[in-house]
């Protein structure tokens, strides 16, 4: 349960500032997904992040239970699809660039640094 608290405060500080940073400012995450669509060394980078991360999470945290744990094993999966699609089909990343432009995004990056947030440092 403790590395379940680590990786949830982890979260929530990376969804707080995602969230902050999309709301103060906004023109600049939609370039960021621009900037990586072009870059091919960093999109490459970026998908071999994600699988690490990934693969790390799923090896470590790879818990099935009906408890609030559960969301960061769905996490840690996700990280792992999202580094393989990215390895296989660079492109695909460019479909994300449309929902850095809603403030909707930022809501959602706050819910779950709240979430998150909630149960590394409160619960």
């Amino acid at each position: 349960m403790e590395f379940s608290i680590l990786l949830a405060k982890i979260f929530a500080a990376i969804y707080l500032a995602a969230g902050l940073g999309l709301l103060i400012n906004p023109k600049f995450y939609p370039k960021i997904i621009d900037d990586m669509v072009k870059n091919t060394a960093v999109l490459y980078l970026y998908g071999f992040i994600a699988i690490v991360g990934g693969v790390f999470m799923v090896s470590y945290h790879n818990i099935w239970e009906k408890s609030w744990v559960v969301v960061i094993t769905l996490f840690g999966w996700a990280a792992l699809l999202k580094g393989f699609m990215i390895l296989i089909f660079p492109k695909s990343l460019a479909i994300c660039r449309p929902m850095f432009k809603m403030r909707l995004f930022s809501i959602i990056a706050f819910i779950i640094a709240a979430f998150f947030g909630y149960f590394g440092f409160f619960a």
